[in-house]
């Protein structure tokens, strides 16, 4: 039934694209407006609150709780695990986002910042360096132990109404159908705009390598032969497909932002991490509640809100997924691997390509700005162009979204399959190249009629009765760690009784 529902709603969403993408796009526009306008304030306080708790489990008592039995070993080396929660959770954001948002940034600030100067510069890393780091983790991070805790712990099916229906209150039970569709609908339109978005990409860094043309009949080829890839990979399975996938990316992007880090200008990249992070740290909470009651500004809207809605949609497949491969670790090992390792990892990589494009675009005169007006996509590109081995660049970085593009879509089919299936950790062949090629449908049709925005704006709308659903994961998580924890207390003090009552006889 699930299936049945999320999917008509998946066909008439995309139907409606085709038939009339203008009305679409209007009105996806016009409802993204409203909840920005009317619930930025919730967003901004309930991401900030994801934040808090996950650091709180890392460091509390409950930081030992292991998600499985107790002798349970992980299921997968920590360089391969975070390889592949790093290549679901953001691989082509970053790449695609790496120099053009702090560019953007510094031509148009938060208000009440002059655009164009240092400070403006400044404010750039300081807000890439937010938008990519704690708190998308935090979202992630929340969502995906609250599903690993009730799977590996309480042998749950890897469902969110698994941890809703844990709550002591009849209206959640009643709804936990309708929060697995929403959660399926959800992912299938933003693993969609992320796969238009990558195909955009490949196709600006064919063009920089290659001279291939930009026009979306090149980018639906793009669609067609991934999706091919990431199905054969899918079909393979965890351990030959997507593992090795990512393992083998993440040393691509290593030495990628090495190669821009040698020769680039490798000083003010170091002096941009160091003074970013500072910067970061010392305003963090300001960063997390600012809104802008008393600006006619809509920076906060368009960026920050824009972002923290685009994580919360993207969390029941990210959380999900990085569920799926965290068996046997403990909270506090899985806060560290999920939230605090790929935040500094973004940090590192803004660093590099945010801190070498703007001193290209402030101190040489290099056209960044004007190429992420025109075309945000090809940003990298310009920048490779004014560096050493442009071409050679240019092809690791197409490479990189190319299969960054794969693995994506390799774990989306996983997580798909598992929630249309009613949690199946394994779902068949057939489920997972259904979905593949129905999420590639999806991008395609709506590439084609120029719909990728509005994809993505609805994307953000279902993020709002998410965040909801959210709110209910965690405060249900909340309650199994405390409870679980007190359990092991118990267990642990009798069986100490037990061992003094036998060294007595």
């Amino acid at each position: 039934m699930q299936l049945i529902v999320s999917a008509g709603i998946i066909a008439a969403i995309v139907i409606w694209g085709l038939v009339s993408p203008t009305s679409l796009d209007g009105f996806f526009n016009a409802a993204l407006a409203s909840v920005t306008h009317n619930f930025g304030w919730f967003y901004l306080w309930l991401v900030l609150g994801l934040v808090i708790l996950a650091l709180f489990l890392a460091v509390s008592r409950y930081g030992t709780l292991k998600l499985g039995a107790e002798d349970e070993e992980p299921e997968f080396s920590t360089p391969a695990w975070f390889a592949m929660l790093f290549a679901a959770g953001m691989g082509i954001g970053l790449v695609f986002w790496g120099v053009a948002e702090p560019v953007s940034h510094y031509g148009s600030p938060p208000a009440g910042i002059p655009p164009n100067t240092p400070e403006a510069a400044q404010a750039a890393m300081r807000y890439a360096f937010f938008h990519w780091g704690l708190h998308p983790w935090a979202i992630y991070g929340v969502v995906g132990l609250a599903i690993a805790f009730f799977t590996f712990r309480r042998q749950s099916l890897p469902l969110i109404s698994s941890v809703t229906d844990a709550l002591p209150w009849k209206f959640a039970r009643v709804l936990s159908p309708a929060f697995n569709v929403l959660a399926i609908v959800a992912t299938a339109f933003g693993v969609a705009a992320s796969l238009g978005m990558g195909a955009t990409q490949i196709n600006s860094g064919l063009k920089a390598a290659f001279g291939v043309p930009v026009t979306p009949t090149i980018q639906s080829l793009i669609i067609v032969v991934t999706t091919v890839l990431f199905l054969t990979s899918a079909v393979t399975g965890l351990e030959r497909g997507v593992k090795y996938l990512s393992i083998g990316n993440l040393i691509l992007a290593a030495a990628l932002a090495l190669a821009v880090l040698v020769l680039g200008p490798t000083v003010a990249i170091v002096d941009t991490l160091t003074s970013t992070v500072g910067a970061y740290l010392s305003g963090l909470v300001s960063m997390s509640m600012r809104m802008s009651p008393f600006r006619d500004s809509t920076w906060i809207g368009d960026w920050t809100l824009f972002y923290w809605a685009w994580w919360l949609a993207w969390s029941p497949f990210v959380g999900l997924f990085i569920a799926r491969v965290s068996r046997g670790r403990t909270i506090r090992e899985f806060i560290l691997g999920v939230v605090l390792a790929p935040t500094l990892v973004g940090f590192v990589w803004f660093a590099i390509f945010g801190g070498a494009a703007l001193n290209m675009e402030i101190f040489h005169g290099v056209p960044l700005a004007e190429a992420v007006k025109s075309n945000v996509s090809t940003a990298m590109f310009v920048m490779f162009d004014a560096m050493p081995a442009s071409g050679l660049l240019s092809f690791i970085a197409t490479l990189l979204v190319f299969v960054f593009f794969v693995t994506s879509g390799d774990s989306a089919t996983l997580v798909l399959g598992t929630m249309s299936t009613g949690g199946d950790h394994n779902p068949s062949a057939r489920v997972k190249i259904t979905w593949g090629v129905l999420v590639a449908a999806i991008a395609m049709s709506l590439l084609l009629v120029g719909g990728i925005k509005a994809v993505q704006t609805a994307t953000i709308v279902f993020a709002l009765p998410f965040s909801v659903v959210l709110m209910l994961m965690a405060v249900s998580l909340v309650m199994a760690v405390r409870e679980d924890w007190h359990d092991e207390q118990v267990h642990e003090r009798e069986f100490r009784r037990k061992l003094r009552e036998l060294v007595k006889k």
